[in-house]
Protein backbone atom coordinates (compact mmCIF):
# COMPACT_ATOMS: atom_id res chain seq x y z
CA UNK A 1 0.00 0.00 0.00
CA UNK A 2 1.35 3.91 -0.89
CA UNK A 3 2.09 5.49 2.40
CA UNK A 4 -0.61 8.14 2.26
CA UNK A 5 -3.28 5.15 1.42
CA UNK A 6 -5.68 5.09 4.17
CA UNK A 7 -6.30 2.67 7.08
CA UNK A 8 -8.82 0.26 7.20
CA UNK A 9 -11.09 0.86 10.27
CA UNK A 10 -13.61 -2.09 10.69
CA UNK A 11 -17.14 -1.97 11.94
CA UNK A 12 -18.10 -5.48 13.13
CA UNK A 13 -21.47 -6.75 11.85
CA UNK A 14 -24.90 -6.00 14.90
CA UNK A 15 -27.36 -8.47 15.60
CA UNK A 16 -24.98 -11.55 15.80
CA UNK A 17 -23.65 -13.58 18.54
CA UNK A 18 -20.36 -14.21 20.11
CA UNK A 19 -20.18 -17.14 18.60
CA UNK A 20 -21.19 -16.22 14.96
CA UNK A 21 -18.21 -13.63 15.15
CA UNK A 22 -15.50 -14.91 15.48
CA UNK A 23 -14.44 -17.05 12.60
CA UNK A 24 -15.80 -14.54 10.58
CA UNK A 25 -13.90 -11.40 11.93
CA UNK A 26 -10.67 -13.92 12.75
CA UNK A 27 -10.98 -14.25 8.80
CA UNK A 28 -10.88 -10.63 8.04
CA UNK A 29 -8.40 -9.50 10.45
CA UNK A 30 -6.18 -12.39 9.05
CA UNK A 31 -6.67 -11.34 5.35
CA UNK A 32 -6.36 -7.35 5.70
CA UNK A 33 -4.04 -4.98 7.54
CA UNK A 34 -7.12 -3.38 10.13
CA UNK A 35 -6.43 -0.12 11.91
CA UNK A 36 -9.29 0.21 14.45
CA UNK A 37 -12.20 -2.68 14.95
CA UNK A 38 -15.61 -0.96 15.92
CA UNK A 39 -18.17 -2.91 18.41
CA UNK A 40 -22.25 -1.81 18.17
CA UNK A 41 -23.11 -0.77 21.44
CA UNK A 42 -27.13 -1.38 21.30
CA UNK A 43 -28.72 -4.36 22.51
CA UNK A 44 -28.71 -7.15 25.07
CA UNK A 45 -25.83 -6.13 27.68
CA UNK A 46 -24.45 -9.31 28.51
CA UNK A 47 -24.07 -10.61 24.82
CA UNK A 48 -22.22 -7.17 24.53
CA UNK A 49 -19.98 -7.55 27.19
CA UNK A 50 -19.25 -11.51 25.43
CA UNK A 51 -18.79 -9.89 22.17
CA UNK A 52 -16.62 -7.26 23.39
CA UNK A 53 -14.44 -9.83 25.37
CA UNK A 54 -13.95 -11.82 21.97
CA UNK A 55 -13.23 -9.09 19.67
CA UNK A 56 -10.91 -7.85 22.24
CA UNK A 57 -8.74 -10.61 22.14
CA UNK A 58 -8.64 -11.17 18.83
CA UNK A 59 -8.21 -7.60 17.88
CA UNK A 60 -5.32 -6.94 20.54
CA UNK A 61 -3.47 -10.16 19.74
CA UNK A 62 -3.33 -8.29 16.08
CA UNK A 63 -2.05 -4.96 17.21
CA UNK A 64 -5.58 -3.51 16.35
CA UNK A 65 -7.55 -1.24 18.39
CA UNK A 66 -10.98 -2.13 19.56
CA UNK A 67 -13.67 0.72 20.26
CA UNK A 68 -17.85 0.38 21.10
CA UNK A 69 -20.48 2.56 20.10
CA UNK A 70 -21.23 4.97 22.55
CA UNK A 71 -21.30 2.99 25.28
CA UNK A 72 -18.34 4.11 28.07
CA UNK A 73 -19.50 1.24 30.84
CA UNK A 74 -18.54 -1.23 28.38
CA UNK A 75 -15.12 0.17 27.08
CA UNK A 76 -14.13 0.35 30.99
CA UNK A 77 -15.44 -2.71 31.54
CA UNK A 78 -14.12 -5.17 29.17
CA UNK A 79 -10.57 -3.43 28.34
CA UNK A 80 -11.78 -1.63 25.02
CA UNK A 81 -9.43 1.20 23.58
CA UNK A 82 -12.39 3.59 23.69
CA UNK A 83 -15.86 4.75 22.46
CA UNK A 84 -17.04 5.86 18.88
CA UNK A 85 -19.65 8.65 19.71
CA UNK A 86 -22.67 8.82 17.21
CA UNK A 87 -24.11 12.04 18.34
CA UNK A 88 -21.49 14.17 17.25
CA UNK A 89 -19.74 16.64 19.26
CA UNK A 90 -22.21 16.08 22.17
CA UNK A 91 -20.50 13.92 24.59
CA UNK A 92 -16.55 14.42 23.70
CA UNK A 93 -15.94 15.97 26.53
CA UNK A 94 -17.74 14.12 29.20
CA UNK A 95 -16.20 10.39 27.39
CA UNK A 96 -12.85 12.30 27.81
CA UNK A 97 -13.24 12.95 31.40
CA UNK A 98 -14.49 9.33 32.19
CA UNK A 99 -12.36 7.05 29.77
CA UNK A 100 -9.06 9.15 30.28
CA UNK A 101 -6.37 11.37 28.07
CA UNK A 102 -5.15 7.93 26.42
CA UNK A 103 -8.69 6.89 25.45
CA UNK A 104 -9.75 6.62 21.58
CA UNK A 105 -13.00 9.33 21.64
CA UNK A 106 -14.30 9.33 18.14
CA UNK A 107 -17.03 11.25 16.83
CA UNK A 108 -19.42 10.51 14.18
CA UNK A 109 -20.84 14.02 12.23
CA UNK A 110 -22.60 12.97 9.50
CA UNK A 111 -22.28 15.56 6.75
CA UNK A 112 -22.04 18.60 8.91
CA UNK A 113 -18.10 20.07 8.75
CA UNK A 114 -19.35 22.64 11.54
CA UNK A 115 -19.98 19.32 14.33
CA UNK A 116 -16.81 17.79 12.88
CA UNK A 117 -14.98 21.27 14.02
CA UNK A 118 -16.68 21.09 17.16
CA UNK A 119 -16.00 17.56 17.89
CA UNK A 120 -12.18 18.62 17.14
CA UNK A 121 -12.21 21.34 19.67
CA UNK A 122 -13.74 19.42 22.03
CA UNK A 123 -10.34 16.69 21.87
CA UNK A 124 -11.96 13.77 19.45
CA UNK A 125 -9.29 11.68 18.53
CA UNK A 126 -10.83 11.24 14.88
CA UNK A 127 -14.06 12.63 13.03
CA UNK A 128 -16.07 10.16 11.51
CA UNK A 129 -18.34 11.64 8.40
CA UNK A 130 -20.91 9.59 6.36
CA UNK A 131 -23.15 8.28 4.49
CA UNK A 132 -20.88 8.94 1.31
CA UNK A 133 -23.42 7.03 -0.69
CA UNK A 134 -26.77 6.63 -1.20
CA UNK A 135 -28.32 5.25 1.61
CA UNK A 136 -32.24 5.33 3.38
CA UNK A 137 -30.60 5.54 6.33
CA UNK A 138 -30.39 8.39 8.52
CA UNK A 139 -31.20 11.54 7.03
CA UNK A 140 -30.36 10.72 3.71
CA UNK A 141 -27.76 13.62 3.44
CA UNK A 142 -24.25 12.17 1.76
CA UNK A 143 -20.89 13.31 3.01
CA UNK A 144 -19.61 14.44 -0.25
CA UNK A 145 -15.98 14.27 -1.37
CA UNK A 146 -15.36 17.97 -1.11
CA UNK A 147 -16.11 17.69 2.58
CA UNK A 148 -13.09 14.99 3.11
CA UNK A 149 -11.06 16.93 0.77
CA UNK A 150 -11.27 20.83 2.80
CA UNK A 151 -10.87 18.28 5.83
CA UNK A 152 -7.68 16.88 4.98
CA UNK A 153 -6.43 20.20 4.07
CA UNK A 154 -7.57 22.15 6.51
CA UNK A 155 -7.71 20.38 9.66
CA UNK A 156 -5.33 17.94 11.65
CA UNK A 157 -7.90 15.83 13.39
CA UNK A 158 -7.76 12.34 11.44
CA UNK A 159 -11.03 11.67 9.52
CA UNK A 160 -13.10 8.43 8.56
CA UNK A 161 -15.19 7.94 5.77
CA UNK A 162 -18.10 5.29 6.00
CA UNK A 163 -21.58 4.45 5.17
CA UNK A 164 -22.77 3.08 1.64
CA UNK A 165 -18.97 2.32 0.53
CA UNK A 166 -18.00 0.60 -2.83
CA UNK A 167 -14.93 0.27 -4.62
CA UNK A 168 -15.61 3.47 -6.97
CA UNK A 169 -16.25 5.68 -3.77
CA UNK A 170 -13.40 4.42 -2.28
CA UNK A 171 -10.43 5.16 -5.22
CA UNK A 172 -11.74 8.91 -5.04
CA UNK A 173 -11.58 9.00 -0.72
CA UNK A 174 -8.13 7.20 -1.05
CA UNK A 175 -6.34 10.35 -0.91
CA UNK A 176 -8.58 12.46 1.62
CA UNK A 177 -8.86 10.55 4.04
CA UNK A 178 -7.43 9.62 7.00
CA UNK A 179 -9.65 5.78 7.51
CA UNK A 180 -11.93 4.08 5.23
CA UNK A 181 -14.48 2.69 7.77
CA UNK A 182 -16.24 -1.14 6.21
CA UNK A 183 -18.71 -3.17 8.03
CA UNK A 184 -22.09 -3.34 6.53
CA UNK A 185 -20.72 -3.69 2.87
CA UNK A 186 -19.30 -6.99 3.20
CA UNK A 187 -20.94 -8.98 5.96
CA UNK A 188 -23.86 -10.48 3.93
CA UNK A 189 -21.52 -12.07 1.73
CA UNK A 190 -20.74 -15.86 1.91
CA UNK A 191 -16.99 -14.49 2.23
CA UNK A 192 -16.69 -11.64 3.80
CA UNK A 193 -13.16 -11.21 3.37
CA UNK A 194 -13.06 -11.66 0.09
CA UNK A 195 -15.62 -9.05 -0.61
CA UNK A 196 -13.35 -6.67 1.68
CA UNK A 197 -10.94 -7.31 -1.18
CA UNK A 198 -12.89 -6.46 -3.97
CA UNK A 199 -13.61 -3.04 -2.50
CA UNK A 200 -9.72 -2.72 -1.32
CA UNK A 201 -8.55 -3.54 -4.10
Amino acid sequence: MPQDAPQLYLIAPSLVTASELGSRLSAVLDAHPVACLRLPGAGDESELGRLADLARDLAHARDVAVVIDDHLRLAQRHGLDGVHLTDGARGVRAARKELGADAIIGAFCGASRHEGMNAGEAGADYVGFGPCGATALGRGETAPLDLFQWWSETIEVPVVAEGALDAALIRGLWPIADFIAIGPEIWSAEDPAAALSALWG
